[in-house]
């Protein structure tokens, strides 16, 4: 909750901002007023406090002011709001419970529409700035994305603190305050090229500095006993170097600004002085060389970890982030209730994944050495305060340390995960339950490929809670990563699907819809999500349909204008427009669409006076930088689009363009505008998905195997308004078994033998003919995420689409009814959910 950030200072002052190294973070320090008995006109009193913000925060006058500065003092003058709002309905109140979500990412975007809209503030910050002479959406332009995540994972995270504030569930989400999040991406001759990506370049005006929350963090060292009475022996850790996390506060407002909540960034420093001598003596970058490394923890979101040094950097950052987040809350607790033996009664932790599952060791560590709990009563405050949300079953992705790495810097925690395998491994045989086998399957240390700690597995066996994020993916994980702990603990695994925030994919993308449906059912639907269902009648009238797609092609149109300015492609915004947007990877197929337009392609050239279905392909999406098949997925469509593109027999009949950069500010201009939605991932592979919910809520019709939430979006809009292709998670159990199954499926088909063929020969690279022979030859000898399996059908849905596209009666009806709906997976519901059914914890 902000009271633990802005309203605290009633109770300990710790809203009292430390300096900040940015101008815009010092706001807090010099300029906060309250407003609750301020009778002048709201957009006069707006325009004089943003006026005042430039003045005499920024240091700017009116005249020279940049977007950018108009950008933070507006940021300013609405986060005093927020503030008001916390101090008029939660200063001095402690919950009964609290959440504290632990992600590594938060993929928050950019904050400033957020906040005009859960205020109720947008009409008047933009009459406000209007008598400035200022334009609202530039200085929305103005705002830097937070890219403090790389995809869905960081968005859902973002997605359910709105969503927690909006419902009034007390809440703290924990992560990394990174100076360069997920990289700035662009492309140079159709290579991916990625730099950094420089969101705090001149401060974030959301910002609280809290200079005074800093935790010490160490690393290394070594472990020492001492005895006392009754035989009992204490470990003490000593680590070898220390590193101080720093705390800053963004505040997170709910809807109508009824409830705030707190986002807390850690930021690493050190805690070592520059080595004046070494400095001195000429020796500048030694003397300096310490604080850089404990400040490389927070300086970019996942390193690469393709070198042993950055697999070590990851797991500091891991650990970093966790253990602050955990004697922060722990501090808290103490504070606010005394006796830790309560924490599983007034605390919920949620871990994100399994980067923050140390937290297993280190809560049992704190317990231990700075509490003096036993052994039995730490476990038992630790396994009922933790929660566990898996997000994939992708071996690579359920993660592993060495234990040589492990026992190098953390050695302490290296202790306490072998006493809780052992103790584990002894509750089996006693109980028991299998043999050699079993007992190795369920160890938290991995033997059969050189020794290592299994992250998920440890996150597993010390949660209360774990869950998957969809149907699907709850039931793979008690059949497959999880199998033999479900059979241990089979009432563990509990499924929460996945949702997002409507405030931000409805009403703040997609304003003009959103004003059709309140003009159409009423302005209950701002507040209530499932009020969509209302549209469902006027799917059947004609002027609706016909307003639905007028809003449709308003947005189009300036998607189009986007493609232009940022590619230099004009596209048609009458065509069908066909989007596939996230994270590129094999299993997400984006390699599947590219194949089927290339076999588009070759279809049009050989019939192009045939009454072609216009389509845009329009692709986005990063790829890791270690990631070389990924990356020559996004070389090879743009090498597809050159040819397709400047191809005189094509015209308007296709287009392909891949977008640069992908954020979210992006996405909220991409996907009110897309037609068809691309959920195409290999069945059983995708845990849920929240862009397939985003696309279809905004009207697009989804073209998907049954993976992830799909299933569960085809329950809800009706098989009859969705396009399902491919094979199912169990049809692909089956036939990976199969000997030969890539190259029988190639045989089999003269269209992806051919569309192969050109990518293969060189179609598409005449200057370099085998530069996608890495991609056609996985594909025809291995192929294990089931692309050639799946062509033909993919094949034949598209055209069904085709078809579908040329009645638009039938298609506006089908796009209203997605809309309609899509109520079910908003994030309030899976936040009433969590709260309910794993975190105990009552709703405001």
């Amino acid at each position: 909750m902000l009271n633990e950030a802005l309203s605290v200072l009633v109770r300990n002052g710790e809203a009292e901002p430390s300096a900040s190294s940015s101008k815009s973070a010092k706001a807090a320090a010099t300029y906060v007023k309250p407003r609750a008995a301020d009778d002048r006109d709201p957009v006069v009193a707006l325009r004089e406090d943003i006026r005042a913000k430039l003045i005499y925060v920024l240091g700017k006058t009116p005249e020279t002011a940049r977007d950018r500065d108009w950008f933070a003092a507006t940021a300013l003058a609405l986060r005093d709001r927020i503030v008001d709002a916390c101090h008029e309905g939660q200063a001095g109140t402690v919950p009964d419970k609290r959440v504290y979500y632990l992600s590594l990412e938060f993929l928050i975007g950019r904050l400033l529409s957020d906040a005009m809209n859960n205020l109720g503030l947008v009409e008047t910050t933009k009459q406000a700035l209007r008598d400035l002479g200022v334009d609202l959406g530039e200085v929305e332009g103005a705002e830097p994305d937070a890219a403090l995540g790389n995809g869905g994972l960081g968005r859902l995270a973002a997605c359910f603190m709105e969503s927690m504030a909006s419902l009034s569930i007390p809440a703290i989400g924990y992560g990394i305050r990174y100076d360069h999040g997920i990289f700035r991406q662009s492309l140079e001759d159709g290579w991916q090229r990625e730099a950094p990506e420089t969101w705090l370049a001149e401060g974030n005006p959301w910002e609280f500095a809290r200079q005074e929350s800093t935790y010490k963090i160490g690393f290394g060292g070594h472990v020492t006993m001492t005895s006392h009475g009754d035989h009992h022996i204490r470990r003490h850790w000593h680590p070898a170097e220390t590193v101080n996390a720093v705390a800053y506060d963004i505040p997170v407002v709910g809807w109508r600004g009824r409830h705030v909540n707190m986002l807390r960034l850690w930021k690493a420093e050190s805690d070592a002085p520059v080595e004046l001598a070494r400095f001195n003596a000429g020796d500048h970058v030694g003397a300096v060389a310490g604080r850089a490394r404990a400040e490389a923890i927070s300086r970019v979101l996942y390193p690469s970890d393709s070198s042993a040094e950055g697999q070590e950097l990851r797991l500091r950052q891991e650990y970093f982030f966790t253990s602050a987040s955990l004697q922060d809350l722990v501090r808290r607790h103490v504070a606010e209730r005394g006796n830790l033996r309560t924490l599983p009664d007034h605390a919920a932790i949620q871990l994100n994944d399994t980067h923050p599952a140390i937290a297993v060791p280190e809560l049992m560590r704190i317990l231990l050495e700075e509490h003096d709990f036993l052994w039995e009563d730490a476990w038992q405050v630790t396994s009922n305060t933790l929660h566990y949300t898996n997000h994939t079953l992708l071996p690579e992705a359920l993660e592993t340390w060495p234990v040589e790495l492990m026992e190098r810097l953390l050695p302490r925690h290296m202790q306490i995960i072998y006493l809780i395998n052992w103790l584990h491994l002894e509750e089996q045989s006693k109980n028991a339950r299998g043999g050699a086998a079993h007992i190795a399957a369920v160890s938290l240390i991995d033997e059969s490929h050189g020794r290592r700690v299994r992250m998920g597995p440890l996150a597993f066996h010390g949660s209360r809670r774990v869950n998957g994020v969809s149907a699907l993916h709850s039931d793979l994980l008690k059949s497959t990563v999880f199998k033999d702990l479900h059979e241990i603990e089979p009432e563990k695994i509990v499924n929460k699907t996945n949702g997002i925030t409507f405030r931000r994919w409805l009403h703040n993308a997609n304003p003009e819809l959103t004003k059709l449906a309140v003009d159409t059912i009423g302005k209950g639907v701002l507040d209530d999500p499932t009020e969509l269902t209302k549209l469902v009648p006027y799917a059947d009238d004609a002027d609706f349909r016909t307003r639905y797609a007028a809003v449709r092609k308003l947005r189009k149109k300036r998607l189009a204008q986007v493609i232009a300015e940022r590619t230099g492609i004009a596209v048609d915004p009458t065509a069908l427009f066909d989007v596939q947007i996230k994270r590129i990877h094999e299993y997400k197929r984006q390699l599947l669409n590219l194949v089927e337009t290339v076999a588009l392609y070759q279809a049009i050239k050989k019939a192009p006076h045939k009454d072609w279905t216009p389509r845009v392909k329009i692709f986005a999406g990063k790829a890791a930088p270690s990631y070389v098949q990924a990356k020559l997925i996004i070389k090879l469509a743009g090498d597809i689009a050159k040819v397709v593109n400047e191809d005189p027999d094509v015209g308007n009949k296709l287009k392909v363009v891949f977008l640069p950069n992908y954020s979210v500010s992006l996405a909220e201009v991409i996907i009110p505008a897309a037609d068809l939605s691309e959920q195409i991932s290999t069945a059983g592979m995708e845990a849920s998905g929240t862009g397939n919910m985003k696309l279809a809520l905004n009207g697009a019709l989804t073209i998907g195997t049954l993976d992830g939430a799909n299933i569960e979006i085809k329950d809800h809009v009706g098989p009859e308004n969705i396009f399902i292709f491919g094979l199912d998670a169990e049809g692909v159990l089956e036939r990976v078994d199969e000997p030969a199954y890539a190259n029988k499926a190639i045989s089999a088909s003269p269209r992806l033998a051919a569309a192969l063929d050109a990518i293969g020969n060189g179609l598409f690279s005449p200057d370099e003919p085998r530069r996608f022979a890495p991609l056609i030859d996985e594909l025809r000898h291995r192929d294990r995420y089931l692309t050639t399996v799946d062509f033909d059908d993919y094949w034949r849905v598209q055209r069904e689409i085709d078809a579908a596209w040329r009645r638009p009666a039938q298609w506006w009806r089908t796009a209203i009814l997605n809309t309609a709906r899509m109520a079910w997976f908003s994030s309030d519901r899976s936040m009433r959910e969590y709260a309910e059914e794993i975190w105990q914890v009552k709703l405001g």
